[in-house]
């Protein structure tokens, strides 16, 4: 039962929170996407692909920015960027990541935004 207040959906039985950012998560063609934007961008891409103005569409692509690293006190977890999309146009490598407003100004993102262009000198296209 939610509490005062929340809108929780009730979801095969149980009460769930709703995302975050109110995303709804998409099956289309044997993959899950994140939203429905995420979804309407792989299409575009998709169709750019088949009429040759861009090659080597990959979806879901990890970047290692920090590495894992062992300590005296405590070991660290490597930090990973994972871009929505990855494609080659014009003969360079172009790394898309699907954000909302909100998305845009997330703290984590912002970091690995930068850290992707430090690290890879790379830099992330928000659609």
């Amino acid at each position: 039962m939610p509490s005062k207040g929340q809108k929780n959906t009730y979801y095969f039985g149980r009460y769930r929170k709703p995302n975050k950012y109110r995303n709804v998560k998409i099956t289309a063609d044997g993959m899950t996407f994140d939203s429905q934007k995420e979804y309407e961008r792989y299409c575009v891409l998709k169709l750019m692909q088949k009429s040759g103005r861009i090659s080597g569409l990959q979806r879901q692509v990890k970047y290692l920015l920090i590495p894992s690293q062992k300590g005296e006190i405590r070991n660290e977890k490597p930090c990973n960027y994972k871009a929505d999309f990855v494609y080659v146009m014009d003969g360079k490598t172009v790394v898309e990541d699907v954000k909302s407003e909100a998305t845009r100004k997330n703290k984590d993102y912002v970091i690995k935004r930068k850290l992707m262009k430090y690290v890879h000198n790379i830099e992330v296209q928000e659609v």
